[in-house]
């Protein structure tokens, strides 16, 4: 059966299991969006800009597992994906980002709406495809699925000129991909595995260091096994979060930068740290010739790139995180001695816990510890980037995979509102809450007429502080209170209720620390979108922090 570019693109969506495609129309993809007139599948949804439209393919794909998809136009639509394809790739979320592109024969001529799109997003992607020929078209789309998926996740890119889009041929899908390059490791090496095992055996103080690829693999059941089992603490990444209860016993919470005090004392006191799924990234290390100077590494990973990259790795195991740990708690034959080492971190537990000054002040604190109270702990998190970011991933807790989606990598300010968005498309049973900065909700405030028009009920907890606020932080500690263009006056301007009711959402200002439950839960009754404006205080600081370039353990706001 002859179709054309469009129609081969969409049925090609539609074998890939697509349910909802988000974007925005243009010149250059008018005959994509022509075919989608007459056909019901996939869903699509218009966001307000091509950045809200990336950002909740991010959201859905974090929150379903699932790819997530997005489409713009060529050359400005296409270049506004940028960020999001960008914060995709950072935190290794599988999406296909398709853009309209200039017809073939004006491609490098510097048409009208051009861009390099492949040039431009080479080192944000995975992979990415510029298709000349309608007749490669299906298989195309078949590869790009296939490698967003696969191995460690990540963005891909396919640029699809206007003139294939109304090109025709006769349309068939291929059902299997083999790609002669692109062949990621599966299955851990036993004899690593073994290595693993017999570490763990004779270590005295293990610790599981867990990152988002636990969660990406589904491995949570079996970390969690194998921590309960060998009694092992765990700390996880900001990335991390859910794939193993923060309220269990052996959980250390968040480390780095920003983590708890008993999670950083104990990496650095570790005589064998088990990282699963996680990169050693800059903000969890801190200053590197000092990380964990008594500790034997162990390293699991999918991408061999990511292993011995920034911290030299001991024991390193190549492969899918849910398959290591199985067959780490197949080998491991007896329990290491960690009794001494659990209550010497429960020591740290109760001498230095995770608190903030409890007095009638409407502190940021409080305000999470209520959402997650409100919630019993059973929402999706969303979060911009700063201050409200860490203040969410502190004071919610989070027991299950799938429910904290951040940008973590890149530090995307105004990620949180679009991938609430998607987030909520994706799982419609779940609450969805933005958490979210009064400098941040600015930057795709636009998408309160995508939530309200789709009928996407999500629940946005502005702390507003009238600052950028981690910004701000930073300048007092260590710029001696030079507040150089961080006062963002938010207080009253905009008005965010008056902004949210002229939207057709709801809104809700709260001053007082005794009004913040009930605000909460008259946002999770209502059924609309809802932002609440909790006026809290101005120069709330996080803590505990690791001042930059020093060791993790030399923490403001730590133990003496």
């Amino acid at each position: 059966m002859k179709k054309n570019g469009a129609q081969i693109a969409l049925e090609s969506l539609r074998r890939e299991g697509v349910k909802v495609i988000f974007g925005y129309p243009g010149g250059s993809v008018l005959p994509f969006f022509d075919a989608m007139y007459e056909m019901k599948e996939p869903r699509f949804i218009l966001t307000r800009h091509e950045q809200g439209a990336a950002h909740a393919a991010d959201g859905y794909a974090r929150a379903t597992g699932e790819v997530g998809v997005c489409i713009a136009t060529s050359g400005p639509g296409a270049t506004n994906l940028v960020t999001g394809i960008a914060t995709a790739y950072m935190d290794s979320v599988p999406m296909v980002a398709i853009t309209g592109q200039v017809k073939t024969f004006l491609i490098g001529n510097d048409a009208f709406q051009e861009a390099d799109v492949t040039g431009i997003t080479r080192p944000i992607t995975k992979h990415n495809f510029l298709v000349k020929d309608v007749k490669e078209l299906a298989q195309t789309i078949k590869e790009a699925f296939h490698i967003a998926r696969t191995g460690r996740p990540g963005p891909v890119v396919i640029d699809l000129p206007v003139d294939v889009q109304m090109a025709s041929c006769d349309f068939h899908y291929p059902k299997e991909v083999n790609i002669r390059s692109y062949k990621p490791t599966f299955e851990s090496h036993k004899g690593q595995i073994k290595r693993i095992a017999k570490a763990i055996e004779k270590s005295e103080k293990p610790v599981l260091y867990v990152g988002g690829g636990v969660i990406i693999s589904g491995a949570s059941r079996e970390l969690t096994e194998l921590a309960k089992k060998y009694h092992i603490p765990v700390t996880t990444t900001l990335l991390g979060m859910g794939a193993f209860p923060d309220t269990d016993e052996l959980s250390l919470g968040m480390l780095g930068m920003h983590g708890t005090v008993y999670a950083n004392h104990a990496i650095q006191e570790s005589d064998l740290i088990i990282a699963v799924g996680a990169r050693f990234d800059d903000r969890v290390t801190g200053k590197l010739d000092e990380f964990a100077p008594h500790a034997k590494i162990a390293h699991i990973d999918i991408d061999p790139s990511s292993v011995s990259k920034n911290v030299t790795v001991d024991i390193p195991c190549i492969g899918d995180a849910k398959h290591a740990l199985h067959g780490l708690i197949s080998t491991l034959k007896k329990k290491p001695n960690t009794e001494k080492w659990l209550n010497k971190i429960n020591e740290w537990k109760k001498k230095a816990p995770m608190k903030y000054k409890d007095d009638n002040k409407l502190r940021p604190q409080y305000v999470l510890e209520e959402i997650y109270k409100a919630t019993k702990g059973n929402a999706i998190i969303t979060t911009e980037v700063g201050q409200n970011q860490m203040w969410a991933a502190q004071y919610y807790k989070y027991t299950k995979p799938r429910t904290f989606l951040s940008s973590g990598g890149l530090g995307t300010m105004g990620y949180g509102f679009p991938a609430a968005i998607g987030a909520k498309v994706g799982r419609p049973d779940k609450i969805v809450f933005d958490i979210a900065g009064d400098g941040s909700i600015q930057m795709n405030i636009q998408e309160l007429a995508t939530a309200v028009l789709e009928k996407i009920h999500v629940k946005i907890a502005v702390l507003n502080n009238c600052y950028l606020g981690m910004v701000r932080q930073w300048q007092e500690l260590f710029y001696e209170k030079r507040y150089s263009h961080t006062y963002l006056n938010t207080c009253n301007c905009p008005d965010l209720v008056k902004l949210a009711e002229s939207y057709g959402a709801c809104g809700i200002r709260v001053t007082k620390k005794k009004d913040v439950r009930k605000a909460i839960e008259k946002a999770i009754k209502v059924k609309n979108t809802v932002i609440i404006d909790f006026a809290v205080e101005k120069e709330e600081n996080v803590m505990p922090m690791v001042p930059a370039g020093q060791a993790i353990n030399r923490m403001i706001g730590g133990m003496a």
